[in-house]
Order: structure tokens, then sequence, then C-alpha cells
């Protein structure tokens, strides 16, 4: 029976790290849809958002199935339980992604007001982020998952940054156009912002896989 419980959570971790890289991928596909003006790559992103909402629902039914079949105790049913908790992450972050490339779509054709770079260096953070976070879950490691905190605050310093330069612009030019695309602009910023909230999050159930005990990282 304890080797029948380590499978099926073998086979419950290789899900969630699925659904994380295919996370991952979107945000990085997003940006760059947004930095490359390319309509193509923001339709496949949009697309593709369909199937990470599917692997939640597939996970989520894996997890109850455990719970249903094996009654894992102790360490086994928290990692059960924070798979449940972080898919609701992933499933949010891709969903954001999606949003992003949606702004793509909406701004093909302008003329950017300003060359996009501290956007990118957000997604980048983020992306360097989930990465950790997976490593933390598949190697239960604290620190690491504690370590992302510091990371979190570069992107908070990024979007206020974001935030004031597009907000500057549109106090110089109120017209229509510019005020729209900064909107816009500080829309997908947004989003990146709350993408490694929910990366801290994740890492809260991290610790709470290892220890029992869920830290407020925010």
């Amino acid at each position: 029976m304890r080797n029948v419980l380590r499978t099926r959570l073998d086979s419950l971790l290789d899900e969630v790290l699925r659904m994380a890289t295919l996370v991952e991928e979107a945000v990085g596909k997003a940006i760059r849809s947004l930095v490359d003006r390319d309509v193509a790559l923001a339709r496949a992103v949009i697309e593709g958002d369909d199937r990470i909402d599917d692997l939640e629902v597939e996970i989520e039914e894996h997890c109850l199935a455990i719970l249903a079949l094996e009654r894992p105790v102790a360490t086994d049913l928290r990692v059960v339980s924070t798979a449940l908790k972080i898919v609701t992450d992933l499933e949010r972050m891709g969903d954001y992604a999606s949003n992003i490339a949606k702004v793509t779509l909406r701004l093909a054709g302008e003329e950017y007001i300003k060359p996009l770079v501290d956007i990118p260096r957000m997604a980048e953070v983020d992306r360097q982020m989930l990465r950790s976070a997976i490593q933390a879950f598949v190697r239960r490691d604290v620190d690491l998952a504690y370590a992302l905190v510091r990371q979190d605050d570069e992107v908070d310093a990024l979007y206020n940054q974001v935030f004031r330069d597009l907000l500057g612009y549109m106090i110089e030019d109120p017209s229509t156009a510019l005020v729209n695309q900064a909107t816009q602009l500080i829309m997908v910023a947004r989003h990146l912002e709350r993408i490694g909230d929910h990366i801290t999050s994740f890492a809260e159930w991290v610790v709470f896989m290892v220890s029992g005990q869920r830290p407020n990282l925010h």
C-alpha cells in the first residue's frame, strides 16, 4: 500500500511540474508577444490557457483520489494539500499571462510611447521566482522558499517604477491614445506584480508542506 501511495504522489508531482512549466512558458511568451508585437504568439498564449485550466482540474481530481483511496497522513497529507493549493495559484498566473497577451492584441499596430525595459525585467524575475518555487517544492527546501520574498520585493519595486513612469507620460500628454496605451501597459505591470504575489503564496504553501506551519510572506 505504501508503494502505491508513493507512486501516486510521484505522479502528482510530475503533473504539478508540468503545469508550472506551462505557466512559466506562457508568461515568457506573453511578454515576448508584447515586446515584439507578435499577434500570432499572443493568440497562441490565449489558446494555450485552456490546457493550463484542464491541468488544474486533472490535478485536483488526482489529489481527491489520493485522499479518498490512500488516506495519506502526516507529511504525505500535507503534500497533497499543498498541491491542491498551489495549482490554484498556477491557474491564476496562467490567466494573467493570457491577459497580457490580450493587451498585445489591443495595442497591435501602435508604436509604444517608450521602450519596454522594466516590464520585461519584471517578467524575467517572475519566471526566475517560479522556477525557484518549483525547486523548493520538489526539494522541500524551506530556505529557498523564504528567499523568494526578496525577489518579490524586486518585482514590486519595478511595478512602482513602471507606474510612476507611465503616469508621468499621461500627465505630460493627456491625449486619449496615449492615456489608453499607458493604461494598458500599467495593467500588464499589474498582472506581473500579481504573478509575483501568487508565487509568494506558492512559497508559503511549500513551507507549510515541510513544517506544518504557513507563514505570511507577503
